[in-house]
C-alpha cells in the first residue's frame, strides 16, 4: 500500500471558483412541468424564487447535463453547469408539442462564481438547493441571481460585472479567481462529474453520486422506469471514485505514470479482473503526483488499491505492469439508493 501524503489533506483551496454555463430562458404557465417531465428534479410543485439542483438525462436514464433552474413567475431559468448546452436545448425542442405553453429561449453565456475558504469543512456536501434572489438593478440587460448565499450565477460574457460588486457579500469580490489547475483540482476533490468522460451516454445519476438530485416520488418522468428499477433493485454497477497516484521518481516514470491514467486507462483488481476506467486526470504541482476520477465497478469498491494498465488494453498485462493508484470517496458522492427490491439480490 503507498505511504505517499495524500494530496486529499492538504489546506483547501482559497478565492474565487468562476465556472462558464450556459444558460437557457423558459417562459409560459406550462415551464414547470415540462422541466418536471425533462429532468430529475421534482420542478411542477415548486414556487417561484425556489432554487432545484437537477440532471438533464436521457430517456434511458442517461446522463446529458447537470443544471440549476431558477423558478420564477413566469418560467424558469435553466442554468447548465456541465454537459453541452446545444444537445440539452434540442432535447427538449424535440419533445415541445404545439400545445405546450412553453418557449425556448435561445442558449446564452454566464457564469457561475463559488467563493472559497480554506476553513470549508471537508465533508461538506453539495447544497439541495434553496432560493435565489436577483441582485443588481431590477431592469439591467444582464441579470445576476444569488443562489442561497453561496453562489452566484451571471448572465453574460463577463464572470463579474462591477455594478454587481455593490450588492454582493464581499466573499464574491475578494480573493483570486482559481487558475484552471486549481479549479480542476478542486472539482475532482469533491467528485463532481464533467463531460464528456463523467458525464455521457454510459453513465447514470447513482453512479456518478447524484442521487440527491434525482426524485423517486414525482411521478413521471424521462428516464423514470431506469432510475427507479436501479433504485428499487440495488442495481447501481459501477461507482465514482477519486485516485491518487503519487510523484515518479524521474522523468522516464512520470511519463509511464501519464501514460497509464490517461483518461480511458483500465483499471485492474488484485486478482487480474477488470475493475473500471479512468475518468478524469491531473498532475499536481511539487511533485505530489497526479489525481483524478474513476468509474469503479460494484465488487472493488472496497478496495484501497487498483492498478491502472493505461488506455491499451492490456488483457494479460504481469503483475509489475501499469501503476498503483490509491482510492477514495469524493467528499460531495451522495451514495445511491436501494429499496425493498435489493433484498432479490440476496
Amino acid at each position: 500500500m503507498s505511504t505517499a501524503t495524500s494530496p486529499w489533506d492538504q489546506p483547501r483551496h482559497s478565492g474565487r471558483l468562476v465556472q462558464p454555463v450556459s444558460l437557457l430562458r423558459l417562459d409560459g404557465p406550462d415551464t414547470r412541468s415540462f422541466l418536471h417531465g425533462q429532468t430529475s428534479q421534482a420542478v411542477a410543485q415548486a414556487a417561484p424564487g425556489q432554487w432545484l439542483r437537477t440532471c438533464c438525462i436521457s430517456p434511458t436514464g442517461r446522463m446529458r447535463a447537470l443544471a440549476e433552474v431558477l423558478v420564477d413567475e413566469s418560467g424558469a431559468w435553466l442554468a447548465i453547469t456541465a454537459g453541452e448546452g446545444g444537445a440539452v436545448r434540442a432535447a427538449f425542442d424535440r419533445v415541445l408539442f404545439p400545445a405546450d405553453q412553453v418557449h425556448l429561449g435561445p442558449l446564452q453565456s454566464g457564469w457561475l462564481i463559488t467563493p472559497l475558504s480554506p476553513g470549508t469543512p471537508a465533508e461538506r456536501p453539495e447544497p439541495e438547493g434553496g432560493s435565489w434572489r436577483a441582485v443588481g438593478e431590477p431592469q439591467a440587460e444582464l441579470q445576476a441571481w444569488l443562489l442561497g448565499e453561496e453562489r452566484l450565477l451571471v448572465q453574460g460574457d463577463a464572470p463579474l460585472p462591477p455594478a454587481l460588486a455593490a450588492d454582493l457579500p464581499a466573499a464574491f469580490s475578494s480573493g483570486d479567481q482559481l487558475n484552471a489547475s486549481d479549479s480542476e483540482h478542486w472539482r475532482i476533490q469533491r467528485g463532481l462529474p464533467a463531460a464528456p468522460h463523467e458525464l455521457n451516454d454510459d453513465t447514470n445519476p447513482f453512479e456518478l453520486g447524484l442521487a440527491e438530485r434525482v426524485s423517486l416520488s414525482k411521478g413521471c418522468y424521462v428516464g423514470q422506469e431506469t432510475l427507479a428499477k436501479l433504485a428499487t433493485y440495488d442495481g447501481v454497477k459501477q461507482q465514482l471514485r477519486r485516485w491518487h497516484l503519487a510523484a515518479a521518481t524521474g522523468a522516464t516514470e512520470a511519463r509511464a505514470a501519464a501514460a497509464c491514467t490517461e483518461p480511458g486507462s483500465d483499471l485492474q483488481g488484485a486478482d487480474g479482473s477488470r475493475a473500471g476506467l479512468i475518468t478524469s486526470s491531473l498532475e499536481l504541482a511539487e511533485g505530489q503526483g497526479r489525481i483524478g476520477l474513476a468509474l469503479v465497478r460494484r465488487r472493488h469498491l472496497e478496495a484501497v488499491e487498483l492498478r491502472a494498465l493505461g488506455s491499451a488494453g492490456q488483457e494479460e498485462a504481469g503483475p509489475e505492469a501499469g501503476a498503483m493508484v490509491t482510492l477514495s470517496c469524493p467528499e460531495a458522492f451522495a451514495p445511491p439508493p436501494v429499496g425493498a427490491g435489493s433484498a432479490a439480490r440476496l
